[in-house]
C-alpha cells in the first residue's frame, strides 16, 4: 500500500513478542509497505518517543513515528499509563494513535479515560479477520487521512 505522503511515515507498534510477531505478519499480509519500528512494552515506547535509554543518542535508532499501534492486553498493565503520558506532551500528542485490544470493554475504559486516542479497534480472533482489519486501517491512516509531516 503506497501512502500518499511525500515521505512516508513509520509505524510504531507497542506489543509482546507474540503480538509484534503476529502484527508484523498481518501488516505485510494487508500490503502496508511502511517501515515498522517495534517495542515490546510501555517502558521502552517512552523511551523510544523521548529517545532516552537504549534509544539515546542517533536519531536514526527511533525515527519519530507517524502512527503508534498500541496493545492494550500486554502482560503489564501499564499501557493506558504511557497513552496518557503520550496524549498529555505537547511534543508528542499530534502522533495519532490506534489503541487494539481484544476486549471491547477496554474501548468503554479508554474512552471515558478521555485519553485521546484516534482509532480503537478490537482485535478479530483469526489472522484473516485481523488482516481485514489492519488493511482497513492502513487505507485509513495511510492514504485517507492527510497526517501532518513528521518533523524530527
Amino acid at each position: 500500500m503506497e501512502p500518499r505522503h511525500k515521505i512516508p511515515i513509520s509505524i510504531l507498534v507497542c506489543d509482546d513478542e507474540a503480538g509484534r510477531k503476529l502484527t508484523k505478519a498481518v501488516l505485510e499480509q494487508a500490503h502496508v509497505s511502511n517501515a515498522l519500528q517495534f517495542v515490546e512494552d510501555e517502558e521502552q515506547l517512552l523511551d523510544y518517543l523521548y529517545q532516552r535509554g537504549a534509544y539515546a543518542g542517533e536519531r536514526g535508532l527511533a525515527p519519530r513515528p507517524g502512527l503508534i499501534l498500541l496493545d492494550l492486553d500486554m502482560p503489564r498493565p501499564n499501557a493506558r499509563e504511557a497513552l496518557r503520558v503520550i496524549k498529555q506532551d505537547e511534543t508528542l500528542r499530534d502522533i495519532p494513535v490506534v489503541v487494539l485490544s481484544t476486549s471491547r470493554s477496554d474501548e468503554d475504559i479508554v474512552r471515558r479515560a478521555h485519553l485521546g486516542v484516534e482509532s480503537f479497534i478490537t482485535k478479530p480472533f483469526t489472522f484473516s479477520g485481523l488482516v481485514d482489519a489492519m488493511d482497513v486501517v492502513g487505507r485509513y491512516w495511510l492514504e485517507i487521512v492527510e497526517l501532518p509531516p513528521v518533523v524530527a
